[in-house]
């Protein structure tokens, strides 16, 4: 077989990124919408599920967790949860403040 014949049958190696670049293109226009609708008293959650969502898709696809080992998924579980105790303390320690 050619290798043109094989080419046809397999999908470019461009295509999951670009997908996944226009998921993330499409996530900053709802953030953008979100932070000018009056969604006052939802906008933080809001927010920071579009958030998660783009990091979860960063992560998955340009890191490439989704074809790693376990090893290094947990290495990348840890060092998320240990940024979210940083991010838990440094609001402790200004809501606490007068």
């Amino acid at each position: 077989m050619s290798g043109r014949a094989d080419s046809a049958t397999q999908p470019s190696v461009w295509a999951i990124p670009i997908l996944v670049w226009l998921a993330l293109l499409a996530l900053l226009a709802l953030t953008v919408c979100a932070a000018y609708l009056p969604l006052h008293p939802f906008r933080i959650a809001i927010s920071l599920g579009i958030a998660f969502m783009k990091a979860g898709l960063i992560a998955l696809v340009f890191m490439r967790l989704n074809k790693s080992s376990t090893l290094v998924r947990i290495a990348a579980c840890a060092g998320f949860l240990w940024l979210i105790f940083m991010f838990v303390l440094t609001a402790t320690d200004y809501l606490s403040r007068p």
